[in-house]
């Protein structure tokens, strides 16, 4: 059974003046397991202004003991469809940068409803992941994620 180890995961969303902050904050808990205690994520939410002086929310969660990354790495995998896994198989290079940090990008309007899909678009909640390899290069990165989303 071919395991991701990870160092810490971080999830990054914006709330912007327009939109309900429960409701965001709903979809991104979308993604943290409900065996993860709250002691064991680190939750922030930074105000600031965005190109036109409208407001502007940064939400970041991050995980970074152990046991509680290793629950959200198996969580987040039985939350892929095999759509969303074929697709980051496919774009797998580039998903992970050169410091060994898979990215993972989801459409928020949906995760606020519990439907978890892979978007591109500005609208989304960004998890990364800071996977654990040896040599910490990008490539024994992408053959351990790879390994991980083919089992």
């Amino acid at each position: 059974m071919a395991k991701l180890g990870a160092h810490y995961v971080r999830l990054t969303t914006f709330i912007q003046a327009t939109e309900d902050e429960d409701k965001v904050l709903e979809a991104i808990a979308t993604f943290i397991p409900e065996e993860i205690d709250d002691e064991d994520t680190i939750f922030n939410i930074d105000e600031t202004r965005g190109f036109f002086g409208n407001p502007i929310k940064v939400v970041n969660v991050e995980i970074k003991r152990s046991k509680a990354v290793r629950q959200f790495i198996n969580y987040f995998k039985e939350l892929l469809s095999e759509e969303d896994r074929n697709y980051l198989l496919k774009h797998l290079d580039e998903k992970v940068d050169e410091e060994g940090t898979f990215y993972v990008r989801f459409n928020k309007q949906k995760a606020h409803l519990g439907d978890v899909e892979i978007d591109e678009g500005p609208d989304v909640i960004q998890v990364r992941i800071k996977v654990k390899a040896f040599p910490m290069r990008k490539e024994a990165v992408v053959k351990a994620v790879k390994e991980w989303l083919e089992e």
